[in-house]
């Protein structure tokens, strides 16, 4: 129950919501009620059994008001019985169905009502639900993606926060709202015959248990469910964009069995549920029907033998009443075995809410306000798994205004570097300065905005060109168009169907790498940072393209202070001090005609 209250708290303020709906939930339950206890005066009417002592006995008092000491019945019961004296039976009649029609149309009425407030109250509480956890998603470590599965987060975002839509908000509809309906039902049954409702509600604790047994088991079933559809999501999400590497492999046939296997997987999970969830129902109302049966058969006998005080309209109301208590049990039962999907799904979001992100500023962090003098990387070492190092000792000082590049082989620690400076990572040991103060002590939205980052994968959005050059900014057409300019992209996009409104579709898939690589040096040129990190940007190049992107590099890096990995050592010659990387350490160091002296170097192997 823990975990369906903390998901009703996302519509607070909750008082807002459920009193006018508890409230109408209510009203509409006492007129649901009314409809039915009105059965008693006009059968009376209708089999002539209106006892004329009752009735003057009625008559001789005050005319009641509505309040605490006077029911609705009490107030009803005095008119129906003026009317039948000064109009007959005929005019009692009247009384009566106008009265049963009043109470009908107040009783929908209170329903639309409550309807309203929860159906605010549900939307409410998704969407803040949704908002709070893609607001927490965002904001976790980068580590925190590498090791989770896409489509596993977009299923917690979207289906997940939906079925608690579907099962939490719905089960408090219906368990409050049926909750009154059947409070009122029994208190209707016990004015009629004490007796009769407690041989009646022996049918619930035997119900109940049997309930309680099947939810334990659903809730088994609905994380088992979801868990498969974030599977199911996740093998979408990666085929869907590889789908080069399946066609170039044929690995059609592969992929489709995978999803078979998750997909039956999903299939058998929600047959279960269901066929546990549909079994309350049906069970519940044999019992109902059961008992019904039973009371026919005790409290049937009991009235032809003129062994009790109820009279034919009393029974034959008390059984009228008795076949609705089942339909408001049946809805608080499936609302609780509903409920078991909703509460896993809100397991797995609130897990996400949960998370704690690895990358936090502390307390009082400090702002940086600009770059003033050097990056210092000292003695720093760093590992994605315990085990497994993948920096050991690293130093070397970035001068502002100065390039340092990072050469060596695949694997050896190069991007990691590249990934500690903007502080995506934090070292396992050492520390990164910049102006003498730890990343650690500064705060990543101030450090993250001196920084400008430029990467082998070009990552564009399905939007327009000039979107994609101003993202994160307020940038005008006129900024935007020289920042292209300067990345030498302002000729092709011009050449675009739109020019800068030209939508460039999935990751930027109707443009060639280099147009989506110089669009990225575009967005990094726009932001104007004094830091540039440039990853391998030239890497997946053909010689035209990489020669125009250079070309905007050059011009990127003029008077920034820039930290390069390349693996085309022509793009680095002119680095101010070039880093050989091995194995998480720096083996060589210099410049590229240094680097090339040395007889048995590292670097002097790269360039044969």
């Amino acid at each position: 129950m823990k975990t369906y209250f903390r998901l009703l708290s996302y519509a607070q303020p909750i008082g807002r919501f459920l009193t006018p709906f508890l409230l109408t939930s209510l009203l509409a339950s006492v007129f649901g009620v009314l409809n039915f206890t009105l059965l008693i005066p006009l059968l009376d009417v209708l089999f002539d059994k209106v006892d004329p002592v009752e009735l003057q006995k009625l008559l001789s008092q005050p005319a009641p008001t509505l309040s605490l000491e006077n029911s609705p019945i009490d107030v009803f019961r005095y008119y129906f019985a003026r009317f039948f004296q000064e109009h007959g039976k005929i005019g009692a009649l009247r009384f009566v169905c106008s009265v049963v029609v009043l109470s009908v149309i107040l009783n929908n009425l209170f329903k639309y009502l409550s309807v309203r407030q929860m159906e605010t109250f549900k939307a409410r509480m998704v969407a803040r639900l949704r908002e709070k956890v893609f607001t927490k998603a965002i904001r976790l470590h980068l580590g925190f993606f590498s090791n989770e599965r896409k489509g596993n987060l977009i299923a917690r975002i979207l289906t997940d926060v939906q079925e608690v839509e579907n099962s939490i908000a719905n089960s408090l509809s219906a368990a409050s709202k049926e909750f009154f309906l059947l409070v009122a039902y029994i208190v209707a049954l016990f004015k009629i015959s004490a007796n009769l409702t407690f041989f009646a509600l022996l049918v619930i604790p035997v119900s109940g248990g049997f309930i309680a047994m099947l939810v334990r088991r659903m809730k088994r079933d609905a994380q088992s469910g979801q868990q498969r559809l974030s599977g199911i999501l996740s093998l979408l999400d990666e085929t869907f964009g590889g789908m080069r590497v399946v066609k170039g492999f044929n690995a059609e046939s592969f992929i489709t069995r995978k999803f078979q296997v998750e997909n039956e997987g999903y299939r058998q999970s929600v047959r279960s549920l269901a066929n546990r969830r549909e079994l309350a129902s049906p069970f519940s109302e044999a019992m109902g029907v059961t008992v019904v049966a039973l009371i026919l058969l005790y409290g049937g006998s009991l009235v032809l033998n003129n062994q009790s005080d109820l009279s034919a309209s009393d029974f034959i109301t008390f059984i009228a009443i008795f076949s609705q208590v089942t339909r408001p049990a049946k809805e608080i039962s499936n609302a609780f075995s509903g409920s078991q999907r909703g509460i896993a799904s809100g397991e797995r979001v609130l897990e996400l809410i949960d998370t704690v992100p690895a990358i936090q500023d502390k307390p009082n962090a400090t702002e940086l306000t600009g770059f003033q003098r050097n990056i210092e990387v000292k003695n720093v070492s760093f590992a994605y798994q315990a085990d497994r190092p993948v920096l050991k000792g690293v130093n070397f000082t970035l001068e502002k205004g100065k390039t340092i590049a990072l050469v060596g082989a695949s694997g050896g620690g190069k991007s990691t570097i590249a990934d500690l400076i903007p502080r995506f990572y934090d070292p396992a040991a050492g520390q990164i300065l910049i102006d003498g103060v730890d990343l650690r002590d500064c705060t990543t939205q101030s450090l993250r905005n001196l920084m400008g980052i430029v990467t082998q994968e070009s990552i564009l959005f399905n939007d327009t060109v000039f979107n994609n050059i101003a993202f994160g900014s307020e940038a005008t057409e006129q900024e935007v168009i020289r920042a292209a300019q300067i990345a030498n992209a302002h000729d092709f996009i011009m050449a675009q169907p739109e020019g800068y409104q030209t939508v460039i579709g999935d990751r930027g898939g109707r443009l060639s790498g280099g147009q989506r690589q110089r669009i990225s040096i575009a967005r990094a040129v726009l932001k104007n940072p004094p830091i540039l990190i440039l990853d391998e940007a030239t890497s997946a190049l053909d010689t035209e393209s990489e020669k125009l992107v250079q070309e905007a590099l050059t011009r990127l890096m003029a008077n920034r202070t820039s930290l390069v990995i390349a693996h085309r050592l022509s793009t680095i010659q002119h680095a101010d001090e070039i880093l050989v990387v091995q194995n998480g350490e720096i083996v060589e160091r210099g410049t590229h005609q240094d680097l090339l002296g040395l007889d048995e170097g590292f670097y002097r192997r790269l360039t044969v």
